[in-house]
């Protein structure tokens, strides 16, 4: 008896399955550019808090002290950053020690604009990969990741 493989396709991921994930198992708002493969949502009420790895190493284990878990995290390896995908509940900080302090440690927080998202497809221009895949429909507050964050560079300072 002669065994036949089964189709490559049934085992290959696409821009569209891999959009459908985000889509309806992590309720993210994806789209996918037909010409690159890209898949981007736009920032609303899930935003995003962008740094260096390794600051953003830092604050994933506060994050996992506390039990805030479990954390959408996509990694840029060419920049070297991570962001950290989350709930928009960030109210501006009124310490302009503090925006400083974020602003020199390249801390950037997304509130508008579009979020690219690791796809299946490579892209040279875009490297993108997941640190700590989004598995469920659970961000963590954007005003934790950014207070986790400060108190990361607070300590690092003494």
């Amino acid at each position: 008896m002669t065994q036949t493989s089964p189709p490559t396709s049934a085992f290959t991921e696409t821009p569209s399955s891999r959009c459908g994930f985000y889509r309806h198992v992590c309720r993210l708002p994806t789209v996918i550019d037909p010409h690159t493969g890209r898949i981007t949502m736009r920032a609303g009420s899930i935003g995003a808090v962008m740094m260096p790895a390794a600051l953003g190493h830092q604050v994933k284990m506060r994050l996992d002290v506390r039990g805030v878990a479990p954390l959408s995290i996509i990694g840029h390896p060419r920049a070297h950053m991570w962001t950290f995908l989350i709930r928009s509940d960030i109210r501006p900080i009124g310490d302009p020690t503090e925006v400083a302090r974020l602003w020199e440690a390249r801390v950037v927080v997304i509130r508008d604009g579009d979020i690219a998202l690791p796809s299946p497809v490579p892209d040279p221009l875009m490297i993108r990969t997941w640190v700590s895949p989004a598995t469920s429909v659970f961000r963590p507050s954007g005003a934790v990741v950014i207070e986790c964050t400060l108190s990361s560079l607070r300590q690092a300072r003494r």
